[in-house]
């Protein structure tokens, strides 16, 4: 089996104390580097990713999705060893599986960025309303950024460390997604899509973002595009 050594996985947790362990005992099956960075959490988080075996990095204070994100990058990129990298949500939904198809397939075809897709794979129990916004996400993602998805929030995403390099993400919550992308269009990296599976348990849709963040985080986005544009 192919041991990984030069790939590291970043997983942002907030309160996830239920179930980060299993999730992160499941990464470490086949991926030696993996660091959690807990994002102020207020419940046992620390506690069951220092049980896990993973990395622990952790923030004084919830700083948001992107801010933690961005510090597993930081963090990762210390080991010059690191190759290829992945982002990986902490409540259950990604399945190991499809991070290690993705890498795979990094390694070998020339692209530099693989975006996970539940709409060319598979996703089970979601809801109706949830698909609805992620359609409206793609469109406003393809005007925004330039780069057409079949799914622009997508949190399972792998990348070579040519884009890890620029990711530098400044919107620190769950706009990162769409930053993501804005600093894909303009690094001019190769990527695709990649067909994955996104598990919806009782768990996770409970700890899912309700419907008028979306708006909040387009307008997070929007805000931040015009300030990058005056500097």
């Amino acid at each position: 089996m192919d041991t990984n050594d030069d790939v590291w996985v970043v997983v942002p947790v907030f309160n996830e104390a239920p179930v980060v362990r299993e999730v992160l005992e499941g990464l470490r099956t086949r991926f030696p580097n993996v660091v959690a960075v807990d994002d102020g959490s207020t419940d046992a988080s620390a506690a069951e990713i220092e049980a896990s075996g993973a990395h622990l990095v952790r923030h004084p204070f919830n700083m948001g999705a992107g801010a933690a994100l961005q510090t597993g990058v930081n963090f990762a990129l210390l080991d010059p060893r690191a190759a290829y990298f992945v982002t990986f949500d902490a409540d259950g939904q990604h399945r190991v599986e499809d991070a290690v198809a993705m890498v795979e397939r990094l390694r070998s075809t020339p692209v530099d960025v693989l975006i996970g897709s539940r709409f060319l794979g598979s996703a089970t129990n979601m809801r109706r309303s949830r698909r609805g916004l992620l359609l409206v996400g793609r469109l406003f993602e393809r005007l925004s950024s330039g780069i057409a998805l079949t799914d622009a929030h997508n949190g399972l995403r792998a990348f070579s460390r040519s884009f890890a390099e620029v990711l530098k993400l400044s919107v620190a919550d769950m706009g990162w997604a769409s930053e993501f992308l804005t600093r894909l269009a303009e690094s001019g990296l190769r990527y695709a899509e990649h067909p994955v599976t996104v598990q919806y348990t009782p768990y996770s849709l409970s700890k899912g973002q309700p419907s008028i963040n979306s708006v909040n985080i387009g307008m997070d986005v929007v805000v931040n595009r015009v300030l990058r544009g005056r500097r």
